[in-house]
Formats: structure tokens, sequence, C-alpha cells
């Protein structure tokens, strides 16, 4: 079953509140309900209150205004006006600020920005002052003009605000669509093959990501390709460009390319179709299940972890530079095997690169902890708790960039009678 969108949820539950309004409202009219602004009352109170938590006014006080700052800052170097005396460095900052909140806006609404401002400044001096005949009483007609060149900027402002909410909503509606594509683009759950069991997972750090995951039927009951890639970039770029890398991708495998043949092919490709500043990784691997034979090309990815049943790590590194880059840096492949109990992870560079406020990324030691803390746990729970994880490690700074997982693990093939299959618990010592 398809779950509705959000956008569509909010729109049922406003519908149904405007419905209720007015019935109200004819039975205030008639005389007929007893309590009827009690109800309205509740229904307003339902309406602004409901699905409030603390966690989200936490944001609205402490995370979301320091976000915004370092979103109109990024491009201000803070340190360079350091040595500057105070009465030149805030005013310079302030400036810049401006600037920036300007060029965020179309040429008119910039130049209504500009006004507004403008207005502003113009409440603070004062222009005409007149002595009352009243005695001692001393009556500034710049009172009332600062007044009313502050109601100005207040009405431009809001109107901006309003311009700006507008596209914002309607923008959103457009995201939420593209998240919607975007999900049955990628694989996501866990799948079941002759002793394989394959856990996919996705977190995009906006609504839609530039991260790719995908799980390919080789057109043999034995064979799977597992894909994991990251378009540098975030939000809707990268996610172009990751439906451009599946859709290249799979055309290749349909047309018979396979290993380090199907990457070169791949990377020549999209070296042609990519903006030049703009690379992709990748890690490919082909899986057959029956021998638990895996072939790989890493294509400049974070190197997945392998993580043996007798409790050692290995990692599966890089076999060649990364795609979109140069058109021919010539791609290698790689094998290894999975026996029973062994587990594969593939990942992004969104977890160990998740960084605090102070700029301390969670790491790769981190990662490598955190996995031999959890060595057998259930797939889709480890993905959840590392999430929790990383999280906690930001703190106030959301993680910006998608954390995409895919977890194999081999198991041995059960008879249709046999009971649930258990794994021991085995202890995890880096290789």
């Amino acid at each position: 079953m398809t779950t509705p969108p959000k956008s569509d949820n909010q729109r049922s539950r406003f519908e149904a509140f405007t419905q209720r309004f007015g019935e109200q409202a004819s039975a205030i009219r008639a005389g007929r309900k007893a309590g009827t602004l009690t109800s309205i009352y509740q229904n307003l109170y339902d309406l602004f209150t409901k699905d409030v938590t603390e966690e989200g006014l936490r944001d609205l006080v402490s995370r979301d205004p320091r976000a915004a700052f370092r979103f109109f800052t990024r491009n201000i170097d803070f340190q360079a006006l350091a040595p500057l005396p105070w009465y030149r460095r805030y005013p310079e900052i302030a400036s810049r600020i401006f600037i920036a909140l300007a060029y965020q806006l179309s040429p008119a609404r910039r130049i209504a920005f500009a006004i507004a401002c403008l207005f502003l400044l113009l409440g603070f001096i004062p222009t005409v002052a007149y002595r009352g005949a009243d005695e001692g009483g001393r009556i500034t007609v710049s009172t009332a003009a600062g007044n009313l060149w502050w109601l100005l900027s207040i009405l431009i402002f809001g109107f901006l605000l309003l311009m700006e909410l507008r596209d914002k909503l309607s923008l959103k509606a457009d995201l939420e669509i593209a998240r919607e594509i975007q999900s049955g683009l990628v694989a996501s759950g866990i799948y079941e093959r002759n002793g394989l069991r394959i856990c996919c997972r996705m977190r995009p750090a906006n609504t839609v990501g530039g991260d790719y995951c995908d799980l390919i039927d080789l057109g043999t009951p034995d064979q799977l390709a597992l894909v994991i890639g990251d378009v540098a970039g975030k939000g809707m770029p990268a996610a172009l460009l990751m439906a451009l890398l599946q859709g290249s991708l799979r055309t290749l495998i349909s047309a018979g390319h396979r290993g380090a043949d199907l990457i070169q092919k791949l990377n020549a490709y999209l070296c042609g179709s990519i903006p030049g500043n703009t690379f992709v990784t990748l890690c490919y691997t082909e899986l057959d299940v029956a021998t638990g034979e895996v072939l790989y090309v890493n294509a400049g990815h974070n190197a997945p972890f392998l993580m043996r049943s007798d409790g050692t790590i290995d990692r599966l590194h890089s076999t060649s530079m990364v795609m979109g880059v140069m058109e021919n840096p010539g791609y290698a492949a790689e094998k290894v095997r999975l026996r029973t109990w062994d587990h594969l992870l593939l990942y992004t560079d969104g977890i160990p690169e998740a960084s605090t406020l102070q700029g301390e990324e969670y790491g790769e030691e981190r990662f490598s902890a955190f996995l031999r803390a959890n060595a057998g746990l259930d797939q889709s729970l480890l993905f959840d708790r590392l999430v929790k994880e990383v999280v906690r490690h930001c703190g106030d700074n959301r993680p910006h960039d998608d954390i995409t997982m895919i977890s194999i693990v081999r198991t041995p093939v059960r008879s249709q009678t046999a009971g649930p299959v258990v794994p021991p618990p085995i202890p995890v010592h880096i290789k």
C-alpha cells in the first residue's frame, strides 16, 4: 500500500477543519448549539498544536536559527574581519549579511527588500520636533513619523515573506513528488535469496538526495548486482544526476556489459554528460548467490566493511579513481568470497563525514568501533541504531549529507522444515 504524501495529509486535515468550522459557524447563527465557541477554540488549538513535538520546538529556538545564520554567512570570512576594530567589523558583517540576503531574492524583490530596510532605518532617525501648547508637554512629530516608517517597513517585509512562503510551498509540493519518484528508483527494504539476506536503507539529508543504491537481477537466479554510489553535491541537482547514473547503468547492464568493462563504459558516458565540477563515486558488486563469490569495482568510493564470521574485518579498498573526471583512467575488478555468516556492509560518506558544529567528524574509527560493538545485530536495527548514533554525535548540527547503507549477510540455506537461523555471537577484531 502506498503511503499518501505528507502534504496530502495536511491538506485533508485542513479541509476537515474548515468544514467543521463552517458547520459550527452556521450553528452559532441559528442558536442551535451550546458550547460552540469552546468547540471552535478546540479546533483552532488542534490545528496549531497537532504534531508539535518538544524536539521540534527545541530546534526552532536553537538549531534552526544557527543553521539559518550559517547559511547566510557561509561565504563570509570572519577570521579575516577579526583584526578590524569593532566599529568597523560589525558594520562590515552587517553589510555582507544584507548583501547575502538580497542575493537570495529575485531582482524585483531585491529592490523591495532594500526599500524596506531603508524605511526601517528611517524609523530610527528623528526629523521634526514640535513643542505643544500644553504645559510641560513635548510632542514629537518624529515619533509618529518613525512609527509610520516602521509600519511601511513591516508591511513590505510581510509582503516579501508571503511571496517567499508561496514559492517555498509550491517548491515543497514538487519536492514531495520528486521524493516519491526517487523512493521508487532506489532499492529499499529487505531481500532474501538462496541464503543471502540483503537490506538496503537510505536517509536523505534533504527531501531528495544524491546517494544511489540499487539491487539488479543479472538474468540468472544466482547472479545479482549490488550498487552503491554518491554524486557530489546535495539536493535536487544531485538527485537528477543520480537518476541519470541509474538509467545509464541499467541500460549498459541490459546490453550485456559486466564488471570492469561496464564501469569503464559508464564512466565514458558520464564524462560527456555531467558538469565538469561534478564527479561520482561508485562501488559496483556482482554476487554469485550459489558460491558466495563477490566481484567488485570500487571507483573511489568508501571502502566497504567485510566482517568475517571469525571476527575479523577486511576492507574492500578502491580499485580505481572516481567517475566522471577522466575518460579512460582504467578500471580494475577484484574478487572476494562470502562465507556463512560473513557480513558485507556498503555505505556512503554521509556516515564518517557527519560532523559537529566544531567540525569534528564521526570518522572511520568511530564507525569501526560501532560495528564491533554491534556485531550480529539485525540489519535493519543496525541501520536505525547507526543513524541515531550519527545524529547524537552531530548534536545541534544536522547531518549535512545523505546516509545510505547496503548490508549483505550470507546465512545457511535452510530446508522448508528447518527452524529459524540464528547467528552465533562472535567477537569482532579489526584486521
